[in-house]
């Protein structure tokens, strides 16, 4: 045989006893292997049965000790839970026996009133029975008493209460011919007021030397020198300044001074400044005046437009006519009583829209009418009319709307109003005039005059105090109760008022309210 191939035959069976060797060595070391695996898994689930054991002995215990103290605990709460059930029983009947003491107090003081409520009905029931028995009485005397009358007087009952009624029939006419006579006089009062109105108005506009301290304007003089100038030689200066200016200039004995004297305040404000421009300069001579006069007169034109623009600015209107605005800035340096005429007209205009704006009407309107409503007031007497007359007039000739013309003439009743707008200007126009501080008297006349007032009120028996409110508008009179009754209160207010109107002097008209006040008092105990 080949050696070769011995060779590899020996190196096969080398192989093949080499591979079995190797698997009975493995399979030696599995088995070593598994015998130490079951012996260390008989060792741990021996240790885990010792502890499983030893964790049921210990949870058998403490479940032992649990049910102890839960058991404990069930006892103390059920201890505890008699003991509130026994206090509140204990509360129960002692509210039962309070309630019970109180039920039997008040079936006591029910019984007692029920007692006194028969009583009291036994008592009404014997009044009433008296009551009808005095009724009965008072009405057989009655009879007795007619027929004693119808005997005496020979006339039955129904013609003595003809004759009653023919009587008071005379007494009521008798009573309003009287009152007739009152409403008669009081129309005469009113007309005269109108008419006092009326020459006020006019007096206003053109005024006389009865309100010289309303028409004047007094010059102080630096000294007595320049009172020589102004009169000039043969008196040029002052007939020069008299002329040009429109105005009286009154030179007396009073020293270092000067009285300028004019219906038109305008004028007099020309000449004011005229003089003041002069006594500056120093030269007063008729050229010289003249030249003054038309540059002060050019000033206080300049001034009367911007015034009439910035009202009518104020107001937020436009398009208004260059000479409207003219006459109405004109208005600032004229006076109704204390108040200035320019000032009230924008006052008016603001009023006027405000209330047009809670009607829905036109705003702008509204205070286009409220402003120029007294616009006739800056026009001068050669105008001829009642201001509102000859303001609305003068208002269309330069193209204002009729509705504003219209309102303008009907705020004084000069014409019937007949349009929102009228009778809107006409409430703006009240309410700036009486509203409080808008023209101004003296503050002693003023209080005299509600001294008088009260004194009037205090005068009448009965009276306990008399207040005077609203201006002097309201006069307020408590009485007494227990000595003026309600119909003598009645009267009491009419003659107060009368009293006012024979002795007092005051514009518009007071309210005389008399208060009489009745209290009953009663204590529950």
């Amino acid at each position: 045989m080949n050696p070769v191939v011995l060779s590899l035959l020996a190196a096969l069976v080398g192989l093949a006893l080499g591979a079995i060797g190797m698997m009975l060595y493995k399979k030696a070391i599995d088995e070593k292997t598994k015998k130490g695996a079951e012996s260390e898994a008989e060792r741990i689930l021996g240790k885990a049965r010792s502890e499983a054991s030893r964790v049921d002995r210990d949870s058998k215990q403490r479940a032992k000790d649990f049910e102890a103290r839960a058991r404990k605990n069930a006892e103390n709460d059920i201890q505890k839970q008699k003991q509130k059930l026994t206090q509140e029983e204990k509360s129960l009947v002692d509210k039962e026996a309070k309630l019970e003491k109180e039920f039997q107090n008040k079936e006591q003081d029910l019984e007692q009133r029920l007692q006194e409520i028969a009583a009291r009905d036994e008592k009404i029931k014997i009044a009433e029975k008296r009551l009808i028995e005095l009724e009965n009485e008072a009405r057989r005397r009655e009879e007795e008493l007619r027929a004693k009358i119808e005997s005496i007087s020979g006339l039955s009952a129904a013609e003595a209460k003809k004759e009653m009624t023919d009587a008071l029939t005379e007494d009521v006419r008798a009573e309003a011919a009287k009152r007739a006579i009152e409403i008669e006089e009081e129309a005469k009062a009113d007309a005269d007021a109108r008419a006092k109105r009326i020459i006020a108005m006019a007096v206003a506009r053109y005024a006389g030397e009865y309100t010289s301290e309303r028409t004047v304007s007094v010059i102080n003089l630096p000294n007595e020198e320049m009172k020589g100038k102004i009169i000039g030689r043969e008196g040029r200066n002052i007939r020069a300044l008299e002329a040009a200016c429109g105005v009286d200039l009154i030179v007396d004995e009073t020293p270092e001074a000067v009285v300028i004297s004019s219906f038109d305040p305008v004028r007099r404000e020309v000449a004011r400044k005229a003089l003041e421009k002069l006594m500056e300069d120093g030269r007063v001579h008729p050229a010289r005046i003249e030249e003054v006069i038309e540059k002060v007169k050019k000033e206080i034109f300049k001034t009367m437009k911007e015034d009439g623009d910035k009202a009518v600015f104020e107001l937020g209107l436009h398009g208004i006519h260059p000479e409207i605005v003219k006459v109405l800035g004109s208005l600032k340096y004229r006076h109704t009583l204390s108040q200035s005429v320019l000032q009230h007209s924008i006052e008016v205009g603001f009023l006027a829209g405000m209330m047009a704006a809670e009607l829905g009407v036109d705003v702008k309107r509204a205070r286009r009418a409220g402003l120029l409503h007294d616009i006739g007031k800056g026009l001068d007497h050669t105008n001829e009319g009642a201001h509102a007359v000859v303001g609305a007039e003068f208002l269309k000739k330069f193209g204002e709307n009729e509705q504003v013309c219209h309102a303008v003439r009907a705020h004084h009743d000069d014409e019937k109003p007949n349009s929102v707008l009228a009778f809107l200007v006409q409430a703006a126009n009240v309410l700036s005039n009486s509203r409080p501080g808008a023209r101004r008297q003296t503050m002693d006349a003023y209080i005299r005059r509600m001294e008088d007032m009260e004194s009037i009120g205090n005068s009448f028996d009965g009276v306990v105090r008399t207040f005077a409110v609203q201006t002097g508008k309201e006069l307020r009179v408590l009485v007494e109760s227990s000595r003026v009754t309600d119909e003598q209160a009645s009267m009491l207010s009419y003659d107060i008022a009368r009293k006012i109107e024979r002795e007092l002097s005051y514009p518009g008209q007071v309210k005389v309210s008399v208060v009489r006040e009745v209290r009953v008092v009663e204590h529950a105990r």
